[in-house]
């Protein structure tokens, strides 16, 4: 069976409703070991804690303000989101970034609560999961800062500060972000027959810089592209990375579960209690 991690599925959105646990029983079936839900809102990340809690070991949650978001922010904001935290189930902060694509908050404001976010995540020694929409400039000038004073304040996220998600820049960037110890979020848009640029780029990646995931219910794979995504398809995108990289598959599913475990430090005390 293998172990695989589906790092980024936001599991408490209402397409799951109708059959959620049945998505997770296959998901296991497929060797799904880890799922984490980031939020997007504050009321979408404690929906996230609590599938944390109902499936303590399966899923695990992130709590964060999506820049697409941002308009929710409120002087309290950031305390609420740290109330979410100093539990097991909340391993990282996100999902949190700019997102210039969608503009619905304004670019100076996506950074400010971006940064507060940033500074939270310091304080709590939590890995952040970064959201990156035609703000690349930006969003890695925030993040070199940041890295900076990870660096300065000897902080032990320094050396695993976080995951660029659903990454699809050009190897220049790539190495850029790898070169501040981040991860790659590579998800089911690399099986897609017409992703020539994309294959190319995950061809080129270190395995040790990658994580899997779907982003479902959002991006399925192929054979799936235009359905309803899930973690089991995550099994695809594994296969795919394999097929790009020519090597054992088994290889990719090692090495891209190894990168989930140091980045987001499972509890061990956690009992998977799923269904």
């Amino acid at each position: 069976m293998w172990s695989l991690t589906d790092t980024h599925c936001h599991l408490d959105f209402s397409s799951f409703d109708p059959d959620r646990e049945a998505v997770l029983e296959r998901a296991i079936h497929q060797g799904i070991q880890h799922i984490i839900n980031p939020g997007i809102t504050l009321a979408t990340s404690q929906a996230a804690l609590r599938l944390a809690r109902k499936y303590k070991g399966l899923v695990f949650a992130a709590v964060g303000i999506h820049p697409n978001e941002g308009m929710e922010w409120q002087d309290h904001s950031i305390d609420e989101l740290r109330e979410m935290t100093g539990t097991p189930e909340v391993v990282a902060i996100g999902e949190i970034g700019l997102d210039y694509y969608r503009n619905r908050l304004a670019p100076e404001l996506q950074r400010t609560v971006f940064c507060m976010q940033l500074e939270l995540a310091a304080s709590l020694a939590l890995p952040v999961i970064i959201h990156n929409r035609q703000a690349t400039a930006d969003t890695l000038d925030i993040i070199h800062d940041w890295v900076i004073q990870l660096e300065a304040t000897n902080s032990t996220l320094f050396k695993r500060p976080g995951v660029f998600h659903s990454f699809s820049g050009d190897i220049e960037t790539a190495q850029r972000i790898i070169d501040m110890n981040f991860y790659l979020g590579i998800g089911g848009t690399v099986t897609f027959k017409n992703a020539k640029g994309q294959q190319e780029l995950v061809s080129k990646l270190p395995l040790d810089r990658i994580l899997l995931e779907t982003d479902a219910p959002f991006l399925a794979p192929h054979p799936y592209r235009g359905q309803r995504n899930e973690p089991a398809f995550t099994a695809l995108v594994v296969e795919k990375i394999a097929e790009l990289h020519q090597v054992d598959i088994r290889q990719v599913v090692e090495m891209t579960s190894h990168n989930a475990d140091i980045l987001f430090s499972w509890s061990s005390s956690l009992d998977n209690t799923i269904l």
